[in-house]
C-alpha cells in the first residue's frame, strides 16, 4: 500500500496507538481476569443462541448470535502477533472456543426427532457448500474488520463486521451436524468457518502493516519479511483450494440439475396431470421437485434413465407436492 493510499485509509489522525490495539485484542495481556471471564461467558452465549437459531431456522435469532459473538477478538489478535511477531497465544482462545461452540451445537443436535432434515432447514444448507464468492466477501468484510479495529472513528461499524463475517454460526451447524451424524455436511460448514477464519486473518495482517504497528514494534528484517510472505500465501492457499473445488462441483452439478428436469419430465409423464417444478442443488444433492396428483412412478425407472448422465456419486432426491420426500438413492446404485 503506497503512502498516499495507506493515509487516505489510515489517516494517522485517527489510527489507533499500538497499545490501545494491543488491549482490545490480546486476551493475554492487561487485566486478564476480567478479560478472559467476558470472553468465555459471551461465546458461551452467544453459541446457545447461534445453536437454537439454527435449529429454529431463524435468521434474526442467528444474526443476534452474530453480534454477541467475540470470537472475533482472538482471531484478529493473531494477525496482529503476526505483525509483530509475538507470542500466538491467541491461537489457544479460537481454537478452544471453536470447540466450544461446536459441543454446544452437538448437544443441541440431541433435541432433534430421527425424521429431521438436515438439508430441509435454510440455516444449516446455506451454511455446508462454500464457493469462491464466499472468500471474496469473507475477505472485504475482514479488511473492513481491519479497518475498523484499526482506526477510531469507524468502530461503530464492527457489529456489521461481525454479521458479514459469520465465525460462530457455521461452527453451530458443524456440531448440529456431526451430532446427526452428517459428516459430510459438518466438513462443509466448517471449511467455511475456516475461510471466514482465514480471510479476517489475512485482512488483519494486510491492514496492521500498513498501519505501521509492525515498525512500532520491531524492525523488520529480510527474513522476517519473507516469512510473513510466506504465511499470506499458505493462508491463502488453505482458502482457495477447497473453495475452487466445491465451486466447480456446485458449477457442474447446476449444469447436470437441466439434464435430471428432462429426463425426469419423460419419467413423471406417465401420471396425468403430471409435471416438474424444479431441479434444485442442495449442498451435493439433485432434488427434483414434482407435481403429481397421485402416486409417483417407481423411483429405480428414474434411477435407471438417469444413469449415464449424471455421475454415479450424486445423490437424487425426489419431492412431491403431495408432502412425501424420497431419498431416490444414487444412480450407480443397483435397482
Amino acid at each position: 500500500m503506497t503512502s498516499g493510499l495507506r493515509e487516505r485509509v489510515l489517516p494517522e489522525t485517527q489510527r489507533r496507538p499500538l497499545e490501545e490495539l494491543v488491549e482490545s485484542l490480546d486476551l493475554c495481556s492487561g487485566d486478564l481476569r476480567s478479560k478472559r471471564s467476558a470472553f468465555w461467558t459471551m461465546l458461551t452465549l452467544s453459541a446457545v443462541i447461534a445453536s437454537a437459531g439454527v435449529l429454529l431456522d431463524s435468521t434474526a435469532t442467528v444474526i443476534g448470535a452474530m453480534i454477541i459473538a467475540p470470537l472475533a477478538t482472538p482471531i484478529m489478535g493473531i494477525a496482529l502477533a503476526t505483525v509483530r511477531h509475538r507470542g500466538q497465544g491467541a491461537i489457544g482462545f479460537a481454537l478452544l472456543g471453536s470447540l466450544l461452540v461446536i459441543v454446544i451445537g452437538v448437544a443441541f443436535s440431541a433435541v432433534l426427532p430421527a425424521s429431521y432434515e438436515l438439508l430441509a432447514n435454510n440455516q444449516i444448507a446455506g451454511r455446508t457448500s462454500p464457493k469462491l464468492m464466499d472468500l471474496v466477501a469473507a475477505l472485504a468484510t475482514g479488511l473492513a474488520g481491519a479497518v475498523a479495529h484499526a482506526r477510531r472513528d469507524v468502530a461503530a461499524v464492527l457489529p456489521g463486521v461481525a454479521i458479514a463475517i459469520s465465525l460462530v454460526p457455521p461452527l453451530a451447524v458443524v456440531g448440529v451436524c456431526l451430532g446427526r451424524g452428517a459428516g459430510w455436511l459438518a466438513l462443509g460448514a466448517l471449511v467455511l468457518f475456516l475461510s471466514n477464519l482465514l480471510a479476517l486473518v489475512l485482512g488483519g495482517i494486510a491492514v496492521f502493516s500498513a498501519a505501521g504497528y509492525a515498525a512500532d514494534a520491531v524492525a523488520l528484517a529480510g527474513r522476517s519479511r519473507r516469512r510473513t510472505r510466506l504465511t499470506l500465501c499458505l493462508l491463502l492457499v488453505l482458502v482457495v483450494v477447497p473453495l475452487s473445488a466445491n465451486t466447480v462441483v456446485s458449477w457442474l452439478l447446476t449444469s447436470w440439475s437441466a439434464q435430471a428436469r428432462a429426463v425426469a419430465a419423460d419419467w413423471i409423464s406417465t401420471v396425468p396431470n403430471s409435471s416438474v417444478a424444479g431441479v434444485d442443488v442442495v449442498s451435493r444433492e439433485l432434488r427434483i421437485r414434482v407435481r403429481t396428483p397421485g402416486d409417483l412412478p417407481p423411483i429405480p425407472g428414474l434411477l435407471s434413465a438417469l444413469r449415464g448422465r449424471i455421475p454415479d456419486w450424486v445423490p437424487i432426491v425426489v419431492e412431491s407436492t403431495r408432502g412425501s420426500t424420497i431419498q431416490a438413492g444414487r444412480v450407480g446404485a443397483p435397482s
